[in-house]
């Protein structure tokens, strides 16, 4: 099933849901700038474990932190080609050492046109790396334990339409969680498994 089916399905059970905020934009001159997400596109490599990104599927991210950039690109940010295997991870290490986050922005599957992959490892969600394709990781719904794989793996389907997440969970299983209950007990049983 694709993205329009999707739409088409929330219409039918009672309209959508109202969009999630976005993280504030300001000018590039102003002093609390917030920095804006990046094309994934190229064969730009994970940040953490080395992987290019796109070929795996399921959701990207990219982290800026306020000290604290790449060795390769001033300014940030990290990125990464799986939310589970690495973005969060990596996050959750760098919170640990102090480090402060300016901006985290994951895939939003609302905001493209998707159709699950049939692979050999199974259902995968796509793997969109165009700047207009993330969203404010904090403000999205995240699809959790559902039978549609992420990138190497268990996934987190991030969606900032609420009534499309709930969708998915209708037709793939899994639940609906927000950000803040993404933590490294969550991610550690999804890479376990469990």
């Amino acid at each position: 099933m694709n993205r329009r089916q999707f739409l088409t399905a929330s219409a039918v059970l009672g309209g959508f849901g109202s969009t999630a905020g976005c993280l504030g934009r300001l000018s590039a001159g102003s002093e609390n700038a917030t920095p804006e997400p990046v094309d994934l596109s190229g064969g730009k490599f994970d940040d953490d474990h080395g992987m290019e990104i796109g070929p795996h599927g399921g959701a990207n991210g990219q982290l800026y932190y306020a000290k604290h950039a790449p060795e390769d690109r001033e300014g940030g940010p990290f990125w990464f080609h799986t939310l589970v295997s690495s973005l969060f991870p990596f996050h959750f290490d760098r919170l640990d050492r102090g480090w402060e986050t300016e901006a985290i922005y994951v895939t939003d599957f609302s905001a493209v046109d998707w159709t699950i992959e049939d692979r050999e490892s199974g259902p995968t969600m796509p793997s969109p790396t165009a700047p207009e394709t993330f969203a404010d990781a904090t403000t999205l719904t995240y699809v959790v334990e559902s039978d549609v794989r992420g990138g190497m793996g268990p996934g987190l389907h991030p969606f900032s339409e609420a009534d499309e997440a709930a969708a998915f969970v209708d037709d793939h299983g899994g639940r609906t969680i927000g950000f803040d209950d993404i933590d490294r007990a969550l991610v550690q049983g999804l890479r376990d498994g469990k």
